[in-house]
């Protein structure tokens, strides 16, 4: 069988290094909020070309604590709207609920499954006060146009990049084309990106591309104001022992994930280079009409976290695959406004999201995927 993600053997490598590390915490005796987390913050910030970065326990808490931040500086306040992505893993929309703002869903645009800027402005009202831009599966999601919106009507702008570590920007020179599903036709979307400021979440849960050995996220953020807020936040609050400023959280990375992640950041961007290689034999290579495949315009705005195709025969493709020995993942199977946990939108009617939630279907891709394998693949899924 053909894992869908070998965490063992991604980490393998690594193993002797791990193992060093355990031994130097475990000697050093500092285990929360010490060197290790100093360091990596650190790195990671220049990693990301970002003035600061605020380790947290985990992935959903560091999107939530960033419009906790800016509720505290009072840019924000409870009962706000943000716009968010229709088509999202639900922790995004959590994030919102958990700072008690209001989420209005946004419809993806179909060829890439990320937030459709075109169809933002009509859901603005007076009470929207943010944006929450998800770079879902590891692209990116269409920034300079979003910027300029946020920009235009005075937004805040939040980035979900859960699953887009290493994803960067074409600075003022956006290649994304899509056909015109009219006339076949190419339409621009080429924008200047502007200055405006935001801020970004990480997880480093395991399975993702910079993954711990456990739960552990990040922020980053330029914004000073809002970093100080974040540091305190993330440790009830408090800037200094025992004197609390904020209501906050418990919810710091750990010191020996942080050493971990030192240890792999150095690989990321040799290990997003390989997935963006496999990606590029199952676009080129895959050809069957049964199956639509994702778009990608061939820059370094996506890592492929997933590589996600579509198919109106998902079931039977999907147990096609585990007859031939390939494992897949469906991501996402209901989308969050048809959840239990979220009543009130129950009756909403977004075509487009429950479309691509009815459709898709993750094949195999991570840097320890061979090219016999991706061979059997792209064999296996042409004769379907």
């Amino acid at each position: 069988m053909i894992s869908f993600l070998d965490l063992k053997k991604i980490n393998k490598p690594y193993e002797t290094a791990f193992q060093e590390k355990l031994k130097t915490v475990l000697e050093n005796g500092w285990y929360i909020l010490g060197k290790e987390v100093e360091t990596f913050e650190t790195a990671f910030a220049k990693y990301c070309k970002a003035d600061y970065c605020i380790g947290t326990g985990n992935g959903l808490d560091a999107l939530t604590l960033i419009f906790k931040g800016y509720i505290a500086l009072g840019k924000l306040q409870k009962g706000d709207e943000v716009i968010v992505p229709a088509n999202t893993y639900i922790a995004s929309i959590l994030a919102v609920l958990q700072a008690d703002l209001v989420p209005v869903l946004v419809e993806p645009r179909l060829e890439t499954y990320n937030l459709n800027p075109d169809l933002i402005e009509e859901k603005i009202t007076p009470k929207t006060k943010a944006i929450l831009a998800v770079h879902l599966y590891g692209q990116l999601a269409e920034m300079d146009q979003i910027k300029e919106i946020a920009n235009r009507n005075n937004l805040l702008l939040v980035e979900d990049a859960a699953q887009s570590h290493g994803a960067f920007e074409n600075s003022n020179n956006s290649k994304f084309q899509i056909p015109d599903s009219g006339d076949g036709s190419i339409i621009s979307l080429k924008s200047k990106i502007n200055n405006l400021k935001s801020s970004a979440a990480y997880s480093f849960y395991p399975g993702k591309n910079l993954g711990a050995l456990g739960d552990g996220g990040a922020i980053t953020t330029n914004d000073a104001e809002l970093a100080k807020v974040l540091f305190a936040l993330r440790n009830y609050g408090s800037e200094v022992k025992y004197h609390n400023d904020y209501i906050g959280v418990n919810s710091r990375l750990d010191e020996l994930q942080a050493a971990f992640l030192s240890l792999k950041l150095p690989h990321l961007d040799a290990d997003n280079d390989r997935r963006r290689k496999i990606a590029k034999r199952y676009l080129t290579e895959i050809k069957n009409e049964k199956i639509v495949l994702p778009f990608w315009d061939f820059s370094n705005n996506h890592v492929f976290h997933l590589f996600v195709i579509r198919t109106s025969n998902r079931e039977a493709l999907q147990a096609y695959l585990v007859q031939n020995s390939i494992q897949t993942v469906i991501h996402y199977p209901i989308p969050p406004h048809q959840q239990k946990a979220l009543p009130e939108w129950n009756n909403l009617s977004l075509p487009v999201t429950e479309k691509i939630h009815q459709e898709v279907l993750s094949l195999p891709i991570s840097p320890v995927l061979t090219e016999t394998e991706v061979d059997f693949i792209v064999e296996v899924l042409n004769r379907f």
